[in-house]
């Protein structure tokens, strides 16, 4: 299986660190700058698409990030609970993010993450001293010099198959009846991505990994995730079972099964931007319709 083509992955924008490195060039660059607002909850956004502030726009206290290039083009994102629309046109990137062309994808992704970061570390770790924002944003630094970096937290999750190509899902429960989906975990200390590859899928379904393939990776800012993606394929389909705790359930679908159990309402698939549903969609043939199913989102 080739590289998977990942809705949050799409980016198109040239993050420039030859300018946040140059107060000045960022100083500019804001007065010129399309600027992106986001609540702490839901971006400003016209109908289906970012709406654009201008500098002279921007009120209230805040913070900015610079967000990057594209061409000529500047773009920051602003950061304030202070709202700059009405309560309706704030939209979570949950909700719009399937509606989003490249570029916006690339701006709301990076400047939620960046932004739920900063407002979780105004204290130095090390110091106990405040910190501000430096180099664009892209980082934090106390008046002693202590410097922090935005935290993302590797997690990988995996396409489970048997030598017969059927995929095994499992249902979390917390979810929604019938919701299910790929089994996945976050790295541990210590462990690289394929060892956590092996212990997660023994963990959560009970089978033991025989061969691993990488399929790409996606930005998963809720709040700080990156999904790393693998198939991993078992040799020992019989010892398949649920956790009972993280897991409570799991079925193996061929591909007619996996269609059949989503028409009759016995299957609820990932959303449409994870890459649980891109995993899925790519095993089951990207050259066929998309598959059906209402957005399913966990708590």
């Amino acid at each position: 299986m080739k590289i998977l083509d990942l809705p949050l992955s799409r980016s198109t924008v040239d993050r420039a660190a030859h300018i946040r490195n140059d107060v000045a060039a960022v100083e500019a660059a804001w007065h010129r700058a399309e600027i992106i607002h986001f609540d702490g909850v839901g971006f400003l956004t016209t109908g289906s698409s970012l709406r654009i502030l201008r500098a002279d726009q921007i009120t209230g206290v805040g913070e900015r990030v610079f967000l990057g290039m594209q061409g000529d083009t500047s773009y920051f994102l602003w950061c304030s609970e202070e709202k700059l629309g009405s309560e309706e046109e704030y939209k979570t990137l949950r909700e719009i993010s399937s509606e989003l062309t490249s570029l916006e994808i690339g701006l709301a992704v990076h400047g939620q993450a960046v932004a739920l970061w900063h407002h979780k570390h105004p204290i130095c770790a090390v110091c106990g001293l405040p910190t501000d924002p430096a180099l664009g944003g892209a980082i934090r630094r106390c008046s002693e010099g202590h410097e922090h970096y935005p935290r993302t937290d590797p997690a990988i999750i995996v396409l489970v198959k048997d030598k017969d190509d059927r995929i095994l899902l499992g249902r979390q429960a917390v979810w929604p009846e019938f919701r299910f989906s790929t089994f996945a975990g976050f790295v541990e200390a210590g462990e690289s991505f394929e060892q956590c590859v092996i212990r997660e899928v023994l963990e959560e379904s009970g089978v033991t990994v025989a061969d691993i393939h990488y399929l790409g990776s996606q930005p998963w800012p809720f709040p700080q995730s990156l999904m790393i993606a693998f198939e991993a394929t078992i040799q020992d389909p019989e010892n398949a079972r649920p956790d009972g705790e993280e897991i409570v359930e799991i079925r193996w679908f061929d591909r007619d099964g996996l269609y059949a159990a989503i028409m009759e309402g016995t299957l609820l698939l990932p959303p449409s931007i994870s890459v649980a549903r891109a995993m899925i969609q790519a095993w089951y043939g990207v050259d066929r319709p998309a598959l059906p199913g209402a957005e399913t989102w966990r708590p």
